[in-house]
This record gives C-alpha cells, sequence and structure tokens, in this order.
C-alpha cells in the first residue's frame, strides 16, 4: 500500500514557526511513501532522460563563445583565492581558458568526452595548457582539496533529482578545503514564449563560408522545475546545400530558496546570494543567482 501527500519544505533545523518569515518557507514537494517506510521524492512520473552533451558540443562554441558576463567574476575569485581551482562543468573551456590566461591554475571537470574535445581545441589555438578530468559533479574523486571551487554558467542545472543534486553537493563539499569557497551561478527563471518557434537572431558564420542559423523550442515542465530546449541548427553551405540538426538542452531550474536548502543539507554554511555578478541584490528583475557558499 502506496500513500502520495504533499511535503513543505523549510531550512534545515527550521520548522514551520521559524519558517513563516522572509526567506524561510522553501516550497513544496510531492513524495511517495511506500510499503516500507521510504520517501521517494518525485517518484510519480520519471524526469527526462540525461542530456547528451557529445551532441551539443558542434554548436556549443558558436552559441556561448561570446559570453563573458561572468569571466571577471570568477577571475578575480581565483586571484584572491591562490592556490589551485576546481571547475565543475568545464564544457569547452570557455571559463578555464579565461582563468587560466590570467595565471590560475585550474583542475577541470566535465562529463562529455566532445565537450573536452572542444576545449583542448581552444587550448590549442590559444597556446594554452588546460588540465580536465571526464567525470560527472557526483563521481569526480581527488585526494587533493582546493580553496575555492567554482560552478559556472548553470551547470548544477544539468542535476534532475533530488538524490542527484544532494549527490554532487556533498561531492562538492568534500572535495573543499577548510575555509574554502564553493560559488557557482543559476539563471532566474523567466520564461517567454513557450511551445513556439522561433529564431532569437542567433546566426553563425564560419570561415569556411557556411552560416548557421539558430531556431529554438521551448517546453515547460512546471511539476518538475523542468526546462527543455529544443535546437533546430540550419546550416547552408556556399554551394546552397543546406543541412538540419537537431539537439534537445534540459535543464531542471532551482527557486533561491531550495537551492539554499539544498547547501545546507550538504554541509555547507548559508551562502550568499547575489542578483549578479557585480554583487548586486536578487530582486524580481535579476536574470542570474550568483552562490557564494562556505563550509559549515
Amino acid at each position: 500500500m502506496r500513500a502520495v501527500g504533499l511535503l513543505t519544505l523549510y531550512p534545515c533545523g527550521r520548522g514551520p514557526a521559524e519558517g513563516r518569515g522572509e526567506g524561510g518557507f522553501l516550497g513544496q514537494m510531492l513524495y511517495e511513501w511506500g510499503s516500507k517506510g521510504r520517501l521517494c521524492f518525485d517518484s510519480l512520473t520519471p524526469y527526462p532522460p540525461p542530456v547528451n552533451y557529445d551532441d551539443l558540443a558542434p554548436i556549443y562554441d558558436q552559441q556561448y563563445d561570446s559570453y563573458r558576463d561572468d569571466l571577471h567574476f570568477y577571475a578575480g575569485l581565483a586571484e584572491r583565492a591562490g592556490g589551485r581551482v576546481l571547475e565543475i562543468g568545464a564544457g569547452t573551456g570557455r571559463v578555464t581558458a579565461f582563468l587560466t590566461r590570467r595565471g590560475a591554475a585550474v583542475l577541470g571537470v566535465e562529463p562529455s568526452g566532445e565537450m573536452i574535445v572542444g576545449a583542448q581545441a581552444r587550448a590549442a589555438r590559444e597556446g594554452l595548457t588546460l588540465e580536465l578530468v571526464q567525470a560527472t559533479a557526483q563521481t569526480f574523486a581527488s585526494d587533493e582539496r582546493f580553496g575555492l571551487i567554482i560552478a559556472p554558467f548553470n551547470a548544477l542545472m544539468h542535476l534532475y533529482t533530488p538524490a542527484e543534486q544532494l549527490a554532487a553537493l556533498q561531492n562538492i563539499r568534500a572535495h573543499l578545503a577548510p575555509g574554502g569557497q564553493f560559488v557557482f551561478d543559476l539563471y532566474v527563471p523567466h520564461f517567454g514564449a513557450m511551445n513556439t518557434l522561433r529564431h532569437e537572431g542567433e546566426t553563425f558564420h564560419v570561415p569556411d563560408g557556411s552560416r548557421t542559423d539558430l531556431f529554438l523550442l521551448q517546453r515547460h515542465d512546471a511539476p518538475r522545475q523542468v526546462i527543455t530546449t529544443e535546437y533546430f541548427a540550419d546550416t547552408t553551405a556556399p554551394d546552397g546545400a543546406l543541412r538540419r540538426a537537431h539537439h534537445t538542452l534540459t535543464q531542471r531550474y532551482y527557486t533561491r530558496f531550495e537551492m539554499e536548502w539544498l547547501l545546507r543539507c550538504a554541509g555547507f554554511e548559508a551562502p550568499r546570494v547575489t542578483g549578479s555578478f557585480q554583487g548586486g541584490p536578487l530582486v524580481e528583475t535579476s536574470e542570474v543567482m550568483v552562490f557564494q557558499a562556505r563550509g559549515a
């Protein structure tokens, strides 16, 4: 026999009475109580399958290489921290290479082999040596402890279940040196036109004369807090031949207090949260949430 109910979440160590103030209530989550007394979060319907990052690698650099909003923020953290930096979700090395050029020693963790190939190609173009290891945030293991661990550009949004999220955060906490800091950013969930194919002005030209136009279609699964983006990359060759590639990106978004609760339960102190890389407050119009947390 099974029972299904609604679980109300408060910060660790706080109950309903203490949680009624500002920032106290974290949200509600479906749960299922099985016959053996086991609490199974989100067990009513399955989560989407994991993203195949290898498929996304060919367009990733074209789409995001010019994004620079976060680079000086993370470079400043690395400069102040000294020592080696651990980067979770290195991708094709956009942040890794920038920090390396600024003199930081960075170890990048990336689950996709094709993304690592792209990062090494970037390193070759820029005359850099990048240290990268293929692993996930949950499985990475090292005897080294880091004074600064970063997860830039929504890296934690590729953890879909509470079990994956806590496993990753606990592993990150285990690799943090005493007094060290874990810093990451997530986008604030503002939703545009869902279920509508649109072109957002993303057109890429490459030296061989071909042109790629990127179209996207987004779907919102509110109960799962998941945004699925389907990308349609139409590449026109110099001879006029048209080729279409299709890629899917699935991201699990967070609310501010949900993430604060996860951090506390993974062994971190209450984080500092800002709404910009310049340190401004998190407000309704903010596009990014920046978290800075130390081990408890």
